[in-house]
């Protein structure tokens, strides 16, 4: 079985969710919408008890709770639902550089209704440059959208001043928090956000799965994308899985209940895999150092070696992910290293090892060997290639 080091694309599901679902999905199978008979009713109650758990976790009331099919829809209720629903006069939408794809291209899809979408700067650790936010904030401004912690550099951003100026200009702030769960304790109603995603396959619970938090004191309400029987108060209609929204709420009481601890155990494991990673490999290098970051990210670059190169020879021992994104086929560049100013060789070299609940000291010190024997090979090789280069060119002279 591979080392698996890529708990920030998605996480193993949990056993203990894993047996919530099950026992739902064999003895709760009723829509929950259905309304005529007691078994609808069963279904419904476990829906609405999952809701109530998911909003103890995040501190806030559980009508505020929006039930997606994952963050990406949450995402697009949270920045283009949003602007849609915003007044005439305010047409532009600020969305930090370094955000998901999902924010970015809800934000774009604003575009064809009129929507100007201007994107916010960030320094060389991924942080929003607050002095360029400022000046871009007034009140035309329908959407603020600002991840809370960055998915492929961890980089924790100061969301209570954003939240604070973007409130101060009367706009309405989304932040993508699908990596908050596993990197900090959560009060959303502390954050101040009007609305805030996230999803359960990134917390240790099944995919296909997320919610909304949409507050009830936001300045207005995102009107619906999608339409239907009007359920999750007709943002978001649709027969609700009950398995997973069950298996969500079991998720999210987890890391409420174990997640101080967990992060800390964490956290030692990802500062003990850098240490051996520095002291075994010459040309390793943390891609950013920021002041706060997600507890199981470990970003960094190994100098002079395609990261692409390196994750084909760890394969299929070791699990984790470059700094590129495959959309429609075709391979682009990471767009969030390039905010953070790296040039594109640099970023070709960039390797994102993420940990999470199931990894131990063993499979990462194992991991440290074959990332090593693979680098040593690369290195080898190109060795080699540049003497046959060398050689081929004195041949090329004497001739």
């Amino acid at each position: 079985m591979a080392i698996y080091l890529d708990y920030q694309a998605s996480t193993p599901v949990d056993p203990r969710v894993t047996a919530v679902m099950l026992s739902v999905m064999e003895h709760s199978f009723a829509n929950p919408s259905s309304e005529n008979h007691s078994d609808g009713w069963k279904a419904s109650s476990l829906v609405e008890k999952a809701r109530a758990t998911i909003a103890s976790a995040i501190a806030c009331n559980s009508d505020e709770i929006i039930f997606t099919a994952g963050a990406t829809e949450a995402d697009n209720l949270g920045v283009l639902g949003a602007a849609l629903g915003a007044p005439d006069r305010r047409r532009r939408i600020l969305v930090g550089a370094t955000e998901h794809k999902a924010v970015i291209e809800s934000a774009r899809a604003a575009e064809r209704f009129g929507f100007c979408v201007e994107v916010l700067p960030v320094n060389r650790c991924g942080l929003i440059d607050m002095a360029q936010f400022r000046r871009l904030l007034d009140d035309t401004v329908a959407v603020v959208s600002v991840m809370t912690v960055n998915n492929e550099i961890g980089t924790v951003q100061p969301l209570h001043e954003i939240v604070t100026l973007s409130r101060s200009a009367g706009a309405f702030v989304h932040t993508d928090a699908t990596q908050a769960p596993c990197a900090m304790d959560i009060d959303i109603v502390d954050w101040g956000v009007d609305a805030a995603s996230f999803s359960s396959h990134k917390i240790y619970g099944p995919k296909g799965i997320g919610a909304l938090f949409l507050s009830t004191s936001a300045p207005w309400r995102p009107v619906p994308l999608i339409f239907g029987g009007g359920q999750e108060q007709g943002l978001r209609p649709g027969t609700l899985p009950t398995p997973l929204c069950a298996g969500f709420a079991e998720a999210f009481a987890i890391i409420a209940a174990e997640g101080a601890h967990e992060r800390q155990r964490i956290k030692k494991l990802r500062d003990g895999f850098a240490r051996q990673l520095s002291e075994q490999i010459l040309g390793f290098q943390p891609t950013v150092l920021p002041p706060q970051c997600h507890p199981g990210n470990l970003h960094a670059r190994f100098l002079g070696v395609e990261a692409d190169d390196l994750l084909a020879r760890i394969q299929p021992q070791v699990s984790a992910a470059t700094g590129s994104a495959c959309s429609s086929g075709q391979i682009h560049g990471s767009h969030v290293l390039e905010a953070i100013g790296l040039s594109q060789s640099e970023a070709s070299e960039g390797l994102r090892l993420s940990i999470g609940r199931f990894s131990n000291v063993d499979e990462l010190t194992q991991a440290v060997g074959l990332i090593a024997a693979a680098i040593a090979e690369i290195t080898k090789l190109t060795q080699a290639d540049i003497s046959k280069g060398e050689r081929s060119f004195r041949d090329h002279m004497v001739l």
